[in-house]
C-alpha cells in the first residue's frame, strides 16, 4: 500500500511539474509565492471595488471612468517600468512596484474622496479587474523564462498561474467573511468594513516587497560582453576551442540625444526606438499575436470580475458572503484547472491548449446575462473562471519560445501594455451601458470578441515552429529529441562560424557514430587553424 502511495506521489511530482520548480531553484519559489500573495490582495479587491464606490454614492458612469483611467495609469507605469527593467534592474523595478502597492492600499483604507482615490489608483498599483496588471507580471514571466529551460518552462509558468488563482480564491473568500463579520457589528458601517480590506491589501504589498528582496542576481538579465581568445596558428595544433569563434555581439542600443526636442517628443521617440530594437522576425510574429490579444483584452475589460460581481449584486441582491463564496469557488476552480495546463500542453501543444480550454469560457461569457436565476448565472461564472486561466501559462511559454532571450522582457512588457490599452476602453463602455439598463449587451459583445480571439489564434499559430532561438543544450532531452554527439556539435560550430551560415544543420547520427567526410579526394586533412584551412580552400 505504501509503495502505491509513493509511486502515486512520484507520478504527481513529475507529471504536474513540481519537479520542474525544484529544478529551477529558489528564485522560482520566491517569484511564485510573491505573486500568490499579491493575487490574494487582488482577490479582496475584485469582490468589493465597484460595490465600494457604489456605497460612496458614485454613479455607474463614474465607476466605469475610474476603471478606464486606472488602466490608463497601468499602461503608462507598466510600459515605462518594463522597458527599463533590464537596464535599471528587474528587482529594483519590482521593489518600486511593491512600494506603490503599499501606498495605494493605505490611501484607499483612509480616504473616500473620489479624486484622491482616482489619483492613487492611476499613480499606484490597484487591480480593478482582479487580474495582475501593472509592472509585476511581465517582469516576473521574463525572469521565469530565463531561469527555466524549454522542457520545464510550461510547468513552472503553469504553477505561477495556479498558485496565483489559489491566492485570489482565498482572498475573495476571506473578504466576504470579513465583510459579513464587520458589518454585523453595531459600530461598523458598510464603508468602514470596505476600508478594512484595503489595510489587508497594504499588508500584502509589504509581504510582496520582502519576497522580492530575497531574489538573487540570477534573476537579472546576464550582461553580454565581447570576449576575445587568441587562436593558435601553428601547424601542429589539433585541439581548438569552438567557443572562441562564437563571439556574442551585444544588442545595438539607440540613444536619444538629451538636447533633442522637448519631453513630450522624447517619450514617443524613445518608445519607438525601444520597439525598433526588437528583431524583425520577432515583430512579425508578435504583431499578429498583439492584435488578437487586444481583441481578447477588450472583452475582458468590458466584463471584469469586479463589474461581474456588481452585476450579480444589482440583479439578484445576494448577501456579500454568498457573493464572496461564488467568487472564491470560481477562483478555486481556475486554480485547479490551471494546474493541468502544463501536462496538457505537453500532450497536445501550446496553441491547442490555449484554444480548446479558452473557447468554452468565451461561450459562457456570451450567454452569461440570459439566465433568470442566481444559481444558473453562478454556474456560468464558474465555467468562465474555471477555464479562463488555462491559456495563461501556455501563452507565456509560447511567447518565450518564439522570442529571443534578450528580447523577452521588452516583448512581454509591450504585450502587457497592449492588453491593458485594449482593456482600458472596456469599463467606460460597460458603465454607460449599465447606466442605461443595458448591462447585458456588454457580455454579448465580450463573448463574441473572445471567440474571435480563439479562432484567430488557432488559424494563425497552430503550425508555428517553436524554440528556434534556444540553445541546443536547453532543448528538451526526451526520447523523441534529437541527440547530437559532443564532437559533432564542436565541428558544426566551427563550420558555422567559418562559413557565416546559420542554417546548417548537423547530420543525424548516433552519439558514438560521427562520420567525417573530406570535401574532395585530393585534399589533405591538416591539423591547423580552421580559418586558415578554409582560406586555403577558397
Amino acid at each position: 500500500m505504501s509503495e502505491r502511495i509513493t509511486r502515486g506521489l512520484k507520478w504527481f511530482y513529475h507529471e504536474f511539474g513540481i519537479a520542474a520548480i525544484h529544478e529551477t531553484g529558489r528564485n522560482a519559489y520566491l517569484i511564485i509565492l510573491a505573486r500568490t500573495c499579491r493575487m490574494f490582495a487582488y482577490g479582496t479587491n475584485a469582490l468589493i471595488l465597484a460595490i465600494f464606490f457604489s456605497a460612496l454614492g458614485i454613479s455607474d458612469h463614474q465607476i466605469g471612468l475610474f476603471m478606464t483611467l486606472t488602466l490608463m495609469g497601468d499602461v503608462v507605469l507598466g510600459t515605462f517600468l518594463t522597458l527599463v527593467a533590464d537596464r535599471l534592474g528587474r528587482r529594483r523595478v519590482l521593489i518600486g512596484g511593491s512600494v506603490l502597492m503599499v501606498l495605494s492600499g493605505i490611501i484607499f483604507a483612509v480616504f473616500e474622496n473620489f479624486w484622491i482615490l482616482l489619483l492613487a489608483a492611476i499613480v499606484g498599483v490597484i487591480s480593478i479587474t482582479g487580474g495582475d496588471f501593472g509592472p509585476f507580471r511581465s517582469i516576473e514571466e521574463s525572469m521565469l523564462s530565463q531561469l527555466t529551460t524549454p522542457s520545464t518552462r510550461a510547468d513552472v509558468l503553469a504553477w505561477y498561474v495556479t498558485t496565483a488563482l489559489f491566492g485570489s480564491s482565498l482572498g475573495s473568500e476571506l473578504s466576504g467573511r470579513v465583510l459579513r463579520f464587520l458589518q454585523s457589528k453595531d459600530n461598523w458601517s458598510e464603508t468602514d468594513s470596505y476600508h478594512a480590506l484595503f489595510w489587508i491589501y497594504a499588508v500584502m504589498g509589504l509581504v510582496n516587497l520582502g519576497l522580492v528582496l530575497l531574489l538573487t542576481d540570477s534573476c537579472e538579465l546576464p550582461s553580454s560582453k565581447e570576449t576575445y581568445t587568441q587562436l593558435p596558428q601553428e601547424e601542429n595544433v589539433s585541439n581548438i576551442d569552438a567557443s572562441a569563434e562564437n563571439r556574442v555581439e551585444p544588442p545595438e542600443v539607440v540613444l536619444i540625444p538629451e538636447s533633442s526636442g522637448n519631453w513630450f517628443m522624447r517619450i514617443p521617440r524613445w518608445l519607438f526606438d525601444r520597439l525598433a530594437q526588437i528583431s524583425a522576425p520577432t515583430r512579425s510574429v508578435m504583431y499578429k499575436l498583439w492584435f488578437l490579444l487586444a481583441v481578447d483584452s477588450l472583452a475582458d475589460g468590458m466584463v471584469p470580475y469586479s463589474l461581474t460581481n456588481y452585476y450579480m449584486d444589482e440583479k439578484f441582491h445576494p448577501s456579500k458572503s454568498t457573493l464572496g463564496d461564488i467568487t472564491s469557488f470560481s477562483y478555486l476552480l481556475g486554480a485547479v484547472s490551471a494546474s493541468f495546463a502544463g501536462p496538457l500542453a505537453r500532450k497536445i501543444g501550446l496553441i491547442n491548449t490555449m484554444v480548446f480550454t479558452h473557447t468554452p469560457s468565451s461561450a459562457a461569457v456570451l450567454v452569461f446575462p440570459f439566465p433568470s436565476h442566481l444559481w444558473m448565472t453562478a454556474g456560468l461564472l464558474l465555467v468562465r473562471a474555471g477555464l479562463n486561466n488555462m491559456d495563461q501559462a501556455p501563452r507565456a511559454a509560447f511567447i518565450a519560445a518564439v522570442v529571443k532571450p534578450e528580447e523577452r522582457t521588452a516583448v512581454m512588457g509591450i504585450t502587457a501594455t497592449v492588453r491593458t490599452l485594449a482593456a482600458m476602453a472596456g469599463p467606460s463602455v460597460t458603465g454607460i451601458l449599465a447606466a442605461s439598463d443595458r448591462f447585458w449587451i456588454a457580455y454579448v459583445v465580450a463573448g463574441s470578441c473572445r471567440l474571435s480571439y480563439d479562432f484567430g489564434l488557432y488559424a494563425m499559430f497552430v503550425n508555428m515552429k517553436l524554440h528556434e532561438h534556444e540553445k541546443p543544450t536547453d532543448l528538451p532531452n526526451g526520447p523523441s529529441a534529437r541527440r547530437v554527439a559532443d564532437e559533432e556539435m564542436e565541428l558544426q560550430s566551427l563550420a558555422d562560424t567559418d562559413s557565416g551560415s546559420e542554417d546548417i544543420q548537423p547530420e543525424k547520427s548516433g552519439p558514438n557514430n560521427v562520420n567525417l567526410q573530406l570535401p574532395g579526394g585530393s585534399q589533405r586533412l591538416r591539423s591547423r587553424s580552421p580559418r586558415r584551412s578554409m582560406q586555403g580552400e577558397d
